[in-house]
C-alpha cells in the first residue's frame, strides 16, 4: 500500500464513529511493520493523548504480531540459527535492532580468538583461549548485582554492556565457538546453564551418548572447566534427581526457551502484565513438544 493510502487510513482512526475506527485499526495491524514510520509521524503530529495511545497501541500490537510471526518461522525452519532467535526475542524490546549489526560483533570477537587458535591445540588449550579473549580481553562478566534485569536477556544489550545471564554468556559462547567450528552445545541444566565441550560435531541428536562429552563449561563463572561429578554435586545439593538432559546438548529451541523464561521472571518481579502475556506467547511457540 502506498503512504497516501496509509495516511488516509491513519486519519480514520480519528473517527468518531467506532466501529470504523476499529476496523482501521485491525486493518493498519495486518499491514505490518511498513506502516510504522507513518504512525509515528502522525502521533508526533498530533496534540491529543487519546488519538496518541491509540497509535502507541497499534505500534506496540505490530511489533509484537512481527515477532511472532517470524519467531514461527524460524521455529518451522528447523531453528538452525541460533542468532537469530536470540534476535528475534531482542527485537521484541528493541526492533530496530539490526540482526547484521550483532552478526558483526560476534564475528568481531570470534576472529580475535581465530587468530590464537591452531590445530595442535588439545580441546582445553582452545577454551582457554576462547576465555581470555572473552573474560579477560573483552571482559564479560555475570551481572550478579541485577541478576533479575531484563537486559541480561537481550543479546544487542549483552554485547554492549559486557555483562550478562548464564544463558545470554552461554550463548555468546556458543554463538563464537560455532563461528570457529569448535564443537560446543548448550546443556540444559536447572537453576544454571552451562555448556558441553563435544567429541563429535553432530552432538545435537536424540542419543548422544554421554561419553561423547569431553568435558563442561561453566559461562557464568568465566568458562570455568568442570567434569561429570561436579554435575553429579550440583544437583545432590538442590535436591534434583539426575536425568540425561541435564548432561547432554540441547537444541537451540530450549536455549531460546530457556532466555525466554528468564525474560518472564524478570518482568515478572517489576510488574509488566503486558509483556509477561506476549513473552508466554513466544514460549509457546518455541516450547520443545
Amino acid at each position: 500500500m502506498d503512504k497516501n493510502n496509509i495516511r488516509a487510513l491513519i486519519h480514520l482512526l480519528d473517527d468518531p464513529d467506532t466501529e470504523i475506527s476499529d476496523v482501521v485499526t485491525g486493518n493498519l495491524r495486518e499491514l505490518g511493520p511498513e506502516v510504522i514510520p507513518e504512525l509515528e509521524n502522525a502521533w508526533e503530529r498530533s496534540a491529543d493523548q487519546y488519538y496518541q495511545e491509540k497509535i502507541e497501541n497499534i505500534i506496540q500490537d505490530i511489533q509484537f504480531l512481527n515477532v511472532k510471526k517470524n519467531l514461527s518461522a524460524w521455529k518451522d525452519s528447523g531453528a538452525s540459527d541460533l542468532l537469530e532467535g536470540a534476535c528475534w526475542i531482542a527485537k521484541y524490546q528493541y526492533p530496530e535492532l539490526e540482526i547484521a549489526g550483532v552478526k558483526k560483533a560476534i564475528e568481531k570477537i570470534s576472529s580475535e580468538i581465530w587468530l590464537e587458535l591452531n590445530d595442535r591445540l588439545t580441546a582445553l588449550e582452545k577454551v582457554r583461549i576462547i576465555n581470555h579473549i572473552l573474560f579477560g580481553v573483552h571482559k564479560f562478566t555475570k551481572n550478579s548485582r541485577h541478576f533479575y534485569a531484563p537486559q541480561n536477556s537481550f543479546i544487542n544489550l549483552v554485547l554492549e554492556s559486557k555483562k550478562g545471564n548464564p544463558v545470554s554468556l552461554a550463548l555468546i559462547y556458543i554463538l563464537i565457538a560455532r563461528n570457529l567450528g569448535i564443537p560446543v552445545y548448550g546443556v540444559n541444566l536447572p537453576k544454571i546453564f552451562i555448556l558441553a565441550f563435544m567429541d563429535d560435531h553432530g552432538a545435537v541428536k536424540k542419543k548422544t551418548p554421554l561419553r561423547e562429552v569431553l568435558f563442561y563449561i561453566n559461562p557464568y563463572n568465566r568458562g570455568s572447566v568442570l567434569g561429570k561429578r561436579e554435575i553429579d554435586h550440583f544437583l545432590a545439593q538442590q535436591k534434583i534427581g539426575p536425568r540425561d538432559s541435564f548432561y547432554l546438548p540441547c537444541t537451540n529451541e530450549e536455549i531460546i526457551q530457556r532466555l525466554l523464561l528468564n525474560l518472564i521472571l524478570s518482568y515478572e518481579k517489576l510488574g509488566y502484565p503486558e509483556k509477561l502475556k506476549d513473552l508466554q506467547e513466544f514460549l509457546k511457540i518455541v516450547r520443545p513438544e
